[in-house]
């Protein structure tokens, strides 16, 4: 009875250490080559992620921009956007919760060739996170790990 007891403890500090929640996602995450961080906020309902960090903010080969000034969002379709910085750029945006460890239906902008994916997420622990960017149907395309 003492072990079975024990086990019933043991297993309630598990899930209540391991288990995920709607709020978990939220936060600053790095990604796979940390030359980023990204943080991910609430926006209503939703789950909306901005650049929060930049290992190299500034412009260091005058092929890419003026050496020394900040990156901004030079690819952006619309030529009116072209010059908002890349440090707080919102990138993703339209996460919607299905369950506590999973939102979907959210858009990716990707600052580097300026083209808008639809996305989903999978809290895969409380330190990992994988993040899925594709065209059309979510079997054609990548997935990114994110790390705290």
């Amino acid at each position: 009875m003492k072990t079975l007891a024990l086990f019933a403890i043991i297993m309630l500090a598990a899930t209540t250490v391991f288990g995920a929640g709607q709020n978990d996602v939220l936060g600053l995450w790095n990604t796979a080559d940390n030359d980023s961080k990204l943080e991910f906020f609430k926006c209503g309902e939703k789950v909306c992620v901005k650049i929060a960090w930049l290992k190299e903010p500034n412009y260091t080969d005058s092929k890419e921009g003026p050496v020394g000034t900040p990156k901004v969002d030079q690819f952006n379709p619309d030529k009116s956007l072209r010059k908002r910085p890349m440090l707080g750029l919102q990138i993703m945006d339209g996460f919607t919760a299905v369950s506590d460890d999973r939102w979907e239906n959210g858009v990716i902008y990707n600052p580097d060739n300026g083209k808008s994916y639809r996305g989903k997420l999978h809290l895969v622990s409380p330190k990992k996170l994988q993040l899925r960017g594709y065209l059309g149907i979510s079997l054609f395309g990548s997935n990114y790990m994110l790390t705290r």
